[in-house]
């Protein structure tokens, strides 16, 4: 099943992100690799792609998982939340419609 992982930042996050980025990156391109990876990204600080120095307020990941247990696991293992990215963590069952 599908699973949304719905991440918000604390405030000035940016410095944390960009530090633990390449390790949240990886485990990303192993669920892509996986063919498990739907979907993720930033939400930018700002009404912009490169939203600079404002940062971003969380993130969005929409993943396959065999459980919502599973997924919480893996949610929790993020290294956003070890490096004080990441305020809050909500995973939720995700069910595609469109497109």
């Amino acid at each position: 099943m599908l699973y949304a992982v719905i991440s918000e930042d604390v405030e000035n996050s940016l410095a944390k992100r960009l530090e633990a980025r390449p390790a949240h990156i990886a485990r990303l391109e192993e669920l892509k690799s996986q063919g498990r990876l739907v979907m993720a990204g930033p939400h930018p600080a700002i009404d912009s792609n490169d939203p600079g120095e404002a940062g971003f307020t969380g993130s969005l990941i929409i993943a396959e998982f065999p459980s919502l247990a599973e997924a919480q696991r893996w949610a929790d293992a993020d290294p956003y939340i070890d490096a004080g990215v990441y305020a809050k963590v909500c995973v939720k069952p995700y069910k595609k419609v469109l497109p």
